[in-house]
């Protein structure tokens, strides 16, 4: 009998785990010589799907290795990696292309001249940035918590784990297996394509390039490539059959369109015309969960808006980011506490979404989303 999130018991992911906890230091080879796979479900919303939002990065710290098993290891579909470029152009997993907030950088004497201000998407950060490092010198720091404020038990593994390549994500999904015993999928965003094309440093050549090596190249294949800008998915979509995901901001625009001089906003793409526009090129859409059911004056959820349904009439799937356990990041009625940092119901939230229709969801929790989606 063919196992199922419903039907695994406990006992079954541990035994898992001894497999999927096990070391992961590098690419395993080209897909040719990798073993023969199974294909993601064909129908996305026969289940809801659950992206490990940079791993599990509710109880590890967000895009190392540890956090993408420990997403396996909770059952998620898809583990998700965002994507920015070294120096010498290959692709590593990081939140943001300044990893001052995401590695012990600043403890680095060696690199202190590195620190410097760029302006990304038309804001200035300052910092350390991926593309003025070699990936030598990236693997010589070590990830540490983004937010220890909100998660101070997941410093006990700063320092613990290098900054992990694509290549690296892509390798421990093709050794691992889903809960349901399908491949686990991957999920990669790519994040600034427009400042790094901006300086020489292209995004989606390399990603495809890694993509086709592990043999994500087909519509079925278990993978969905992301961005909140436009333009380079309509590049993507040109260069390959996976699938696609168009982001959506909480407010603002997507940053190519903006240096295009384009005056359309998230919002613009949301209404019925601007998703007929966006199913041309892309395969789903991933809204801010506001956009999905916006909150009232008083933080609960208000009604359902119609993004679902319109999307769902162009054959597009819904992922709503991001889905938190902490009080501070759920509406009012899930909350457990006045304690920003306590856990609340994040399994109910969850559920009021999966009412509105969702195919899928993006949390940092991915434990709690697999009970969500498995009641």
């Amino acid at each position: 009998m063919r196992l199922t999130r419903q039907t695994l018991t406990r006992s079954c992911v541990a035994a898992l785990s001894a497999v999927l906890l096990s070391p992961i230091v590098g690419p395993v080879g080209s897909a040719e010589a990798a073993p023969a796979r199974g294909e993601q479900r064909l129908d996305p919303r026969s289940e809801p799907t659950v992206i490990g939002h940079r791993g599990a990065s509710g109880y590890r710290p967000e895009h190392t290795l540890a956090a993408y098993r420990l997403a396996i290891q909770q059952c998620a579909d898809f583990i998700e990696p965002d994507l920015v470029s070294t120096k010498d152009g290959v692709l590593v997993a990081r939140h943001e292309n300044e990893i001052g907030g995401t590695t012990d950088v600043a403890d680095h004497p060696e690199f202190a001249d590195r620190y410097t201000t760029k302006t990304v998407d038309g804001r200035a950060f300052t910092g350390w940035f991926t593309e003025d490092f070699t990936l030598a010198e990236l693997k010589t720091l070590r990830a540490k918590e983004r937010i220890p404020q909100t998660r101070p038990q997941n410093t006990a593994y700063d320092g613990l784990f290098q900054v992990p390549t694509l290549d690296q994500v892509l390798a421990l999904a093709r050794s691992s297996r889903t809960c349901d015993g399908d491949p686990v999928g991957v999920y990669p965003e790519t994040k600034h394509p427009t400042y790094f094309d901006s300086v020489g440093l292209d995004l989606e050549a390399p990603l495809l390039a890694s993509l086709r090596e592990y043999g994500y190249t087909r519509k079925s294949s278990p993978v969905f490539v992301q961005s909140f800008e436009t333009s380079n998915l309509k590049e993507l979509d040109a260069r390959t059959k996976v699938r696609l995901v168009q982001l959506i901001d909480c407010q603002g625009a997507p940053y190519d369109l903006v240096a295009q001089g384009d005056p359309r906003t998230y919002s613009d793409l949301l209404t019925a015309h601007g998703l007929r526009g966006v199913s041309r090129y892309a395969d789903g859409i991933g809204p801010c969960k506001d956009r999905v059911i916006p909150r009232n004056p008083d933080g609960t959820l208000a009604a359902p808006t119609n993004v679902v349904r319109d999307a769902h009439k162009v054959g597009m799937v819904v992922h709503p980011f991001t889905f938190r356990r902490e009080n501070q990041f759920l509406p009012t009625e899930f909350r457990s506490s006045a304690d920003p940092n306590a856990p609340g119901d994040l399994v109910g939230e969850i559920r009021a979404f999966l009412d509105a229709g969702i195919d899928g969801f993006f949390t940092d929790n991915p434990d709690l989303g697999v009970t969500a989606a498995s009641r």
